[in-house]
């Protein structure tokens, strides 16, 4: 009965790890499609008649020459929470900072190197870490 017990270890043991490498795929599809989720390909915007640039002007004091208006990159109460998050549990992911603020991971693939720019964070590997300034 051991023999016959010892055989069926080793042929389930065999064949978990012929489909390890099939399971970690399957993880990593599932996590790229989280990501994608809500992001629709938009149509190719028609070309413009070219035309000579103009002179911008600053909106209200927005504008602090980056080109954009609004509160800087990375700034904003969300950005705040995931930074918050990441010096709680240093390597964190963002599909688990995803998880635990209740958003979809595309807005934290845009901020967190937003927050690593500003040198607030780091990232190793998938996980990320709070820098001891931050």
């Amino acid at each position: 009965m051991t023999d016959f017990l010892d055989e069926k270890r080793q042929e389930i043991a065999s064949r978990l790890k012929e489909l390890a490498p099939l399971v970690e795929e399957y993880h990593k599809l599932e996590a790229a499609l989280q990501a994608l989720d809500g992001v629709r390909a938009a149509p190719a915007p028609a070309p413009s008649p070219a035309r000579a640039p103009r002179a911008r002007k600053a909106a209200s004091g927005a504008d602090s020459g980056t080109g954009r208006r609004g509160r800087p990159k990375g700034s904003g109460p969300r950005a705040n929470e995931a930074l918050t998050l990441v010096k709680e549990k240093p390597g964190i992911t963002i599909p688990e900072l995803a998880d635990a603020m209740g958003i979809k991971q595309n807005y934290l693939y845009r901020v967190l190197p937003g927050l690593q720019k500003e040198g607030l964070v780091r990232k190793e590997g998938r996980g990320w870490h709070a820098l001891e300034a931050a």
